[in-house]
């Protein structure tokens, strides 16, 4: 049995937990004491419950499973394993490394869902304090593995499991100690990426989320988002806005000699279906038909974390490529006046991530060492 750590116990690190623990792991689940409900609720139960059935659709992987620990104690989740699942907002991806980092020893890893060039930022942080000599790989995975809801406290909804998580590994020259750690810890099968940025441009939220959310705001705020999201507010029109973006992405990705799927590709491949354009995908998915919810304002991580740390690091990426991307630009610039945020500062760039006045070569090089 391998000892596992989930730090963060919202949708996705409840599920993980559960889920984890469900094929034979002995997990451990952390949040912060401020933010402890769910941790009290594992503790009463014993464990965390998976529905049957929600909105009369039928639910995946349902049961119940026993949790090993749960815990606020951010030192008791740290030493529990030498594999750390980091599940959170990208935002609190730095706050939550901070606290772990006087914890951490020589040789554990940190898989980050979703990564979103995550462990590029918690590696540089970890340079730049007093441990800058531990020795850490990151895993940055595109996504979670799940579509998922938690309902109640220590009871969720399992809508969906993508055939298949692409991640990637920082040092590159880690791969194969990060592949033998986590081997069958996660309940699917893992391929691995060149690296981060590849990662982060794989993210498939990249063009869906942003740029939906964007166009339909309005609607989405004066209906309080009760709206299925991927069925309702993906047109055919929007779509193509959607496809033109997603050119974009690929751009940058070739100026920095990355072969990317195409978000089409990329959903077929991971939910094993075969539309023909992201509009079917997003009417029919028979994964997302199933989440009867959307977005109710521009404060949904929608924007304020896919904005954020998905299309600011590309329109970065792309300024060192010497390339336009101008949808991409348009979407950061709107969302920046939703929320009267400027991402471009705020979000996730260069400079975060350690890669500030480097030119492309110079970041490959970085990348693959």
């Amino acid at each position: 049995m391998k000892k596992v750590s989930v730090i963060g116990a919202g949708n996705g690190g409840l599920t993980a937990a559960y889920h984890l623990s469900k094929i034979g792991n002995s997990v451990c689940v952390y949040d912060s004491p401020m933010f402890d409900t769910q941790i009290n609720a594992i503790n009463e139960k014993g464990g965390i419950e998976a529905l049957e059935e929600l909105h009369e659709c039928k639910m995946l992987f349902s049961g119940f499973e026993k949790i090993t620990k749960a815990t606020t104690d951010i030192k008791e989740a740290v030493e529990f394993s030498d594999v750390l699942v980091l599940i959170c907002p990208s935002f609190a991806q730095e706050i939550l490394f901070e606290k772990m980092l006087p914890h951490l020893k020589d040789d554990q890893i940190i898989i980050l869902m979703p990564g979103n060039y995550g462990g590029l930022v918690l590696n540089k942080i970890k340079n730049d304090s007093a441990r800058s000599d531990l020795k850490l790989t990151f895993v940055d995975a595109i996504s979670i593995p799940w579509a998922c809801r938690a309902v109640e406290p220590a009871k969720i909804a399992i809508m969906g499991l993508k055939e298949f998580l692409p991640m990637s590994v920082f040092p590159y020259s880690n791969l194969e100690y990060a592949k033998s750690k986590i081997d069958n810890i996660l309940p699917l099968r893992l391929e691995f990426l060149d690296n981060p940025i590849v990662a982060g441009l794989e993210n498939i939220n990249f063009g869906g989320h942003p740029l939906l959310t964007t166009l339909n705001m309005g609607l989405l705020e004066n209906f309080n988002g009760e709206f299925n999201y991927y069925r309702d507010c993906c047109s055919v029109a929007t779509a193509n806005a959607a496809a033109k973006m997603d050119e974009e992405r690929l751009s940058v990705g070739a100026q920095f000699g990355f072969d990317l799927k195409t978000e089409l590709e990329a959903m077929n491949a991971l939910y094993n279906s075969n539309y023909k354009t992201v509009y079917e995908f997003n009417r029919a998915s028979t994964t997302h038909v199933k989440i009867n919810s959307s977005p109710a304002s521009s404060k949904s991580r929608y924007i304020t974390e896919d904005v954020a740390y998905l299309l600011v690091p590309c329109f970065e990426l792309a300024k060192v490529a010497g390339l336009n991307i101008p949808i991409v630009e348009s979407c950061i610039h709107i969302a920046s006046a939703y929320n009267d945020e400027n991402y471009f500062k705020s979000g996730r760039t260069l400079e975060t991530m350690g890669l500030d006045n480097m030119n492309v070569e110079e970041i490959v090089k970085y990348l693959s060492c």
